[in-house]
């Protein structure tokens, strides 16, 4: 089920039967990023030489570690209406977000049984590493659909992996939306750590995600928060995530970590506003393997969410995503090959379909240090305000970790 990479076993996961997860012909979610994602990274040689893991489906039980069994009977039912009718049943569905389809529940089904069929291929010691870029359904509430989610995934499998050998999992989740439904599973599980970068709750849905959420009871400090104001680019994302994420992931010392790896972050993306390139994206997914191979010998699970540019940005930022957890990094200036190229043009104007797997960018960042202006260095706004959100979220969280929220070295 895996392929050995730079002496790493590294598994995908993937079916055909993942792109029923389609709301509408129009919707925002379309099926599309992800066949065009998998044929990218195909005939880019990155999936060479590996066997495909089977995503199956959750069974009605599995769902049931994070979802009301009145929910999954709502999801069952909504899947015989008239496609992409909104009825405004309850539990969130039949909305302008989440419009019923044929077959809501078995999709939705399939989704959240590739991210648990990459749990169980980790736990089991079939790989250290497992991809599974259909997952990352994250705003599902356990009685509701939210945000273009049906089945939290992430969650389900999160709480699966505590139920067979684990008790320290991290989330990480750099979806430009935040990561609420994750939160709200584990708000009060000292256990699992979450950790979700998006931009700013006053600018964006669902407007949750402030550096004051940190979990309750023995869970605070187990939810961490920063957020980011429209128009960040890669140093100053960069930047933030450099300042909150490795710290804390030392300290929690987690046996696996799940990425959520949602590309709407991207300059391009046409629902949200933060400013990122695909070569940011590539930047940020290798400090992840970093770290997983730093601290929790590299058990990895990587998972979709977000991502609306289904042309330009979806495939390449998720292609770089799958080469990295296979240990084959894809070189930003590969050229993208002609083949796709013509494949993709029937899609968009043939003149926007990229031509490497670059943005041009180079993702380089200075490190966070607190209180420069005070110590009377100039630096611009934009910079001033990321590092006091930076500073909310270290002094919210990192005491409650045993780090100085002042201390850069932490």
């Amino acid at each position: 089920m895996t392929g050995i990479r730079d002496g790493v076993a590294a598994g995908v996961v993937w079916s055909p039967s993942l792109l029923e997860y389609r709301h509408s012909a129009d919707h925002p979610m379309s099926p599309r990023r992800l066949d065009l994602t998998m044929s990218l990274a195909t005939e880019l040689g990155v999936l060479q030489g590996v066997d495909l893991i089977d995503p199956g489906s959750a069974t009605d039980e599995e769902l049931l570690r994070v979802h009301t069994s009145r929910y999954i009977d709502s999801v069952k039912a909504a899947g015989g209406l008239p496609p992409g009718e909104h009825v405004g049943m309850s539990h969130g569905l039949g909305t302008a977000d989440n419009p019923t389809f044929p077959g809501m529940h078995e999709a939705s089904a399939a989704v959240a049984g590739g991210t648990l069929a990459a749990a169980r291929a980790i736990a089991d010691g079939v790989a250290t590493r497992a991809v599974s870029v259909a997952g990352g359904m994250h705003h599902a509430m356990p009685a509701a659909a939210a945000g273009f989610c049906v089945y939290n995934d992430a969650a389900v499998a999160i709480s699966w992996l505590l139920d067979n050998g684990y008790d320290r999992v991290a989330y990480v989740d750099i979806d430009v939306h935040h990561g609420d439904g994750v939160q709200t599973a584990f708000y009060e599980d000292p256990r699992v750590l979450t950790v979700s970068l998006h931009q700013h709750p006053a600018t964006l849905w669902p407007s949750t995600g402030w550096a004051s959420e940190t979990g309750v009871g023995r869970a605070e400090g187990m939810s961490v928060n920063l957020a980011y104001l429209p128009a960040v680019t890669d140093p100053l994302w960069l930047r933030g995530f450099h300042a909150v994420v490795p710290g804390l992931l030392r300290a929690f010392e987690p046996q696996i970590i799940v990425l959520q790896a949602g590309c709407d972050s991207h300059r391009e993306d046409p629902l949200a506003d933060l400013s990122l390139s695909v070569d940011g994206h590539r930047r940020s997914y290798l400090d992840v393997v970093a770290l997983a191979d730093e601290i929790c010998e590299g058990r990895l699970i990587a998972i979709g969410g977000g991502g609306y540019e289904l042309v330009r940005v979806v495939p390449r930022s998720w292609t770089h995503l799958i080469g990295a957890v296979l240990g084959v990094p894809v070189d930003p200036d590969t050229v993208v090959p002609e083949s796709w190229r013509t494949m993709a043009g029937r899609l968009t104007v043939p003149d926007r379909v990229p031509q490497s797997m670059s943005d041009g960018e180079i993702p380089e960042y200075t490190p966070w240090e607190p209180a420069g202006a005070d110590r009377g260095v100039e630096i611009d706004r934009s910079l001033a305000r990321l590092d006091q959100s930076i500073l909310d979220t270290r002094r919210s969280v990192f005491p409650l970790h045993g780090l100085d929220p002042d201390d850069p070295r932490d």
